[in-house]
């Protein structure tokens, strides 16, 4: 079935709680409305996930209401001395207790705890702001700092609505968007890391939707410079229904070149040997050299999440929708297989 781009606004589900529309789009085309959800609350996933670049180090925050399993999590990685230093903090039951937007374009998120403060900021233009503040962190050094994400003039994000076969009332409404200029500062201990305009970059990943009781997700994404431009990458499966639009583009100067099917080509004896990404419409062949791997478990009763990711940098070449031959080399980002059981 040919992909459908949605180019105007609809609604992900209809007046009686049945995902529709399905498809994908270049901009924020689906209204996701959670009251008219039919399922549980506690089959209600939705998160929120910014990824920051230097040329140094690479951090991943998150936030994640998965029903009866919630965490908040964060990641420093060193690119350089291949350390990193992870926090997840996890929350039972949340069932919503986040409040996270329904619109990925604006609001704000704000949890504080005892031992944390995290504070995601959507502002006029498209910029992002997000704020950290952990007194204990790695090595019980404190982690605190502000960001500024920035998007490039016209940038256009992948925006896709998908179904399960299996499960009437399961979708997932999703957004990618691999190319925001990141500045500003974060303390760890007494080290000043620095993201400045042209050096460092910013990816934003948003999800909205009902999960099946069981899924398995493969994503990757980078975001850098190459060839004097500006490039960001975003490919991902899962059990899904991806016929009306898969989640696979390129994005060069934050324009969205779509893709078809991307095949993941993994050792799964070995995952910091090279991974190999090709299309079946010919038009990506790339490379990701994992640097580092990290694993995370978490259970709450009978739901469970196990994570497993790899840092590293992308090279390969694509095929842009003017027929020309684009080729990148050392893009930042990095790849994981997500797998859900609630």
């Amino acid at each position: 079935m040919e992909q459908k781009e949605i180019i105007s606004a609809v609604p992900v589900l209809d007046d009686m709680g049945n995902p529709w529309n399905f498809g994908w789009a270049k901009s924020m085309n689906f209204i996701y409305n959670p009251g008219l959800i039919l399922a549980p609350r506690r089959s209600v996933h939705e998160s929120d996930r910014y990824i920051a670049i230097s040329s140094t180090h690479m951090l991943i925050a998150e936030i994640l209401d998965n029903g009866f399993l919630g965490f908040i999590g964060m990641t420093l990685i060193s690119l350089k001395d291949k350390k990193q230093s992870t926090q997840f903090r996890k929350i039972p039951f949340p069932l919503g207790c986040f409040e996270l937007p329904g619109n990925s374009e604006e609001g704000q998120i704000k949890v504080q705890g005892k031992k944390f403060i995290f504070n995601f900021s959507a502002m006029d233009e498209g910029v992002r702001i997000i704020q950290i503040d952990i007194p204990r962190f790695g090595h019980n050094m404190s982690l605190r700092g502000k960001l500024v994400l920035t998007p490039p003039e016209g940038a256009e994000s992948l925006l896709t609505h998908m179904p399960w076969r299996e499960n009437k009332y399961a979708f997932r409404c999703s957004r990618r968007s691999p190319w925001y200029i990141a500045e500003g500062v974060i303390l760890y201990g007494a080290n000043e890391l620095v993201f400045t305009r042209g050096n460092s970059w910013g990816i934003y990943e948003w999800n909205r939707g009902v999960r099946p009781r069981a899924d398995v997700r493969f994503w990757a994404a980078g975001c850098g410079r190459s060839g004097g431009r500006q490039v960001g990458i975003s490919v991902g499966y899962d059990s899904a229904d991806s016929a009306h639009g898969t989640e696979n583009a390129f994005f060069l100067d934050g324009k969205i070149q779509k893709l078809d099917q991307v095949t993941f080509q993994v050792n799964p004896s070995n995952w910091l040997l090279p991974w190999r990404f090709t299309s079946n419409d010919h038009r990506l062949e790339m490379v990701f050299i994992p640097l580092l791997r990290k694993t995370e478990t978490m259970q709450m009763f009978f739901h469970s999440l196990k994570l497993r990711q790899v840092s590293g940098a992308f090279s390969g070449k694509v095929i842009l929708d003017d027929n020309s031959e684009f080729e990148f080399q050392n893009i930042t980002g990095f790849a994981e297989r997500r797998k859900t059981y609630l």
